[in-house]
């Protein structure tokens, strides 16, 4: 049996949950409950809030625009989450909301654009990236809401690039190898702390590219023959990632 209850709604709150709880819905989760899925008075809800775990909630309407939940019991703990920053040069808008809900069910932690030389894409809107990310934790039974970092030009973040925290950037111009073993032989250490960055269409210049490997720490990856696109190789990435060395490992 699935751990995980797909047959009741779920939903971000950003409140305080905690049992006998009474929380007023926004007025756009209201209409989303009760006139697009047409729940009535004690429909049964899982609320989040990427903070209290996740809380089975009923629902209680005064009228066909508003609502409030009442919180029953905890239906799961909150867990500490996946230390994986994921960097990501900007994309167009389809593109970019798709590699964010992606990322985010891949299990990053933290999502943070960086302008590179060839970024095509200089301005982000963080309230989307948020809502995107909310939206795929509510669909795919995540608990944790990555953090939504201000973008950063590339030089500026790896001058400041914290002790510690692994970086593993994709390369097209990595020799070939299985990755996942080329992942577990770099960083054999473990609960590492990690990022991951794919650069942008076109990929990182030569000036980026031995600034990135002159980073202590940093592991050059190749994803196989193939030229990817950005949101392609960032699937492809966190997807090795996790398989090697991240929380895919129990």
């Amino acid at each position: 049996m699935s751990r995980y209850d797909f047959t009741a709604p779920r939903l971000f709150i950003d409140a305080p949950l905690a049992a006998d709880a009474n929380i007023p819905l926004e007025r756009d989760q209201a209409n989303y409950l009760l006139n697009v899925l047409r729940l009535g008075k004690g429909g049964r809800i899982l609320v989040f809030n990427g903070r209290d775990g996740e809380w089975l909630a009923s629902l209680r309407a005064s009228s066909r625009k508003a609502a409030s939940l009442s919180i029953v019991e905890m239906s799961r703990a909150q867990g500490p989450g996946c230390d994986l920053h994921f960097l990501f040069a900007p994309l167009k808008h389809a593109r970019l909301d798709y590699m964010i809900q992606k990322a985010v069910e891949m299990g990053a932690s933290c999502l943070m654009p960086v302008i590179t030389r060839r970024t095509q894409v200089a301005r982000v809107n963080l309230e989307r990236m948020r809502a995107n990310a909310i939206e795929a934790a509510e669909q795919c039974g995540i608990l944790n809401i990555p953090d939504i970092a201000e973008p950063q030009q590339l030089d500026c973040l790896l001058a400041s690039w914290p002790a510690g925290r692994r970086l593993i950037f994709c390369d097209e111009d990595e020799a070939v190898a299985d990755p996942v073993a080329a992942l577990r032989a770099a960083i054999p250490e473990p609960n590492a702390k990690l990022a991951l960055i794919i650069g942008p269409e076109g990929g990182f210049d030569d000036g980026e590219r031995d600034l990135i490997r002159r980073l202590a720490g940093a592991v050059p990856l190749s994803l196989g023959p193939r030229i990817l696109r950005a949101d392609t190789a960032a699937v492809a990435a966190l997807a090795v990632v996790q398989a090697a060395i991240g929380d895919w490992l129990g």
